[in-house]
């Protein structure tokens, strides 16, 4: 199994940006054989998720680590960590029910509780909680209320979901966390597909709730709970190229679109690349264009 993404290309394509300050609130809850048998059909990395598997076989890479999921067991995932799903059993046999939501939404349901200090939000934290009989009876009928508040007409239902959201959050939190299970074969490839994936993530910005922009190696190491030097040594072997390089070509791409596509002041454009002062974030460009970003915006024919 390759653990380094197969195309690195279509997000350039089909990048989309919405006015700064855009924010939607969403929430879906399914059951696992309406969301097709895992958490594939729930990709999209600006969602969180929390997922009560009843049954089935599956197996969870997180970050640099991998659980197997046998038995009853509440997963979390969220979009600033790798992850891969991989499920041995045909549709028919997983069970279970996903909860999918946006930050936004997360950080009302938290009320005022740091997303990084949560189960949901830390690299190295517990993803994976095994269920004896009645906690998995707890968290199923937990599911069971969302889906039918989902269903509901209810006015205020949304603030419901909320409430059941966080206590499934905070409940979690007081389990024993499952252990990893053995480490991926083939290290270097699998972290430089992490760092690669951890990269894709943070783009393209938008104008939603985000957390700080990863600028450096080191920002990097610390999300994927690796050393920088190790991080840098298997990125270098695997594709011949640092790790700084590749965290400024994408930073790069993403100023030049944003240039191109938005009418975002340069002000914002540079706080979302990450940048302290719009001064540093004109240097970065210059350096890499030999132009500034406001020449490149005003040229007519600028390319992405």
């Amino acid at each position: 199994m390759s653990y380094l993404p197969t195309d690195t290309s279509p997000f350039f394509q089909t990048a989309t940006y919405p006015p700064l300050g855009a924010a939607a609130r969403q929430l879906e809850v399914v059951t696992m054989q309406k969301a097709r048998c895992g958490m594939d059909q729930f990709s999209r990395h600006d969602m969180f998720k929390v997922m009560l598997v009843l049954a089935g076989q599956n197996e969870l890479h997180y970050a640099t680590r991998s659980f197997v999921i046998d038995r009853p067991a509440l997963v979390f995932t969220n979009r600033l960590i790798p992850y891969a799903w991989e499920s041995a059993e045909v549709a028919a046999d997983q069970q279970g029910h996903i909860c999918c939501f946006s930050e936004s939404f997360l950080h009302a349901a938290m009320r005022g509780v740091s997303l990084r200090d949560s189960v949901l939000y830390k690299v190295d934290g517990n993803p994976v909680y095994y269920l004896d009989a009645g906690q998995l009876r707890y968290f199923s009928d937990a599911f069971e209320r969302m889906r039918r508040d989902m269903a509901s007409d209810y006015a205020h239902k949304d603030e419901l979901l909320r409430n059941q959201l966080s206590i499934i959050i905070h409940e979690a939190a007081h389990l024993p966390p499952a252990a990893a299970q053995h480490p991926p074969t083939n290290a270097a490839e699998r972290i430089t597909g992490l760092f690669l994936s951890l990269l894709e993530i943070e783009f393209p910005m938008t104008g939603e709730l985000r957390e700080p922009v990863l600028r450096s190696a080191r920002d990097y190491a610390d999300r994927l709970a690796v050393h920088v030097n190790h991080l840098n040594a298997k990125v270098k072997e695997v594709t011949g190229r640092s790790t700084t390089a590749h965290i400024n070509e994408r930073l790069l791409a993403e100023a030049k679109l944003l240039l191109t596509h938005t009418d975002w002041a340069m002000a914002d454009i540079a706080d979302r690349l990450g940048f302290e002062y719009t001064s540093y974030f004109t240097s970065f460009f210059k350096k890499h264009t030999a132009t500034t970003p406001l020449a490149f915006r005003r040229a007519p024919l600028a390319v992405t």
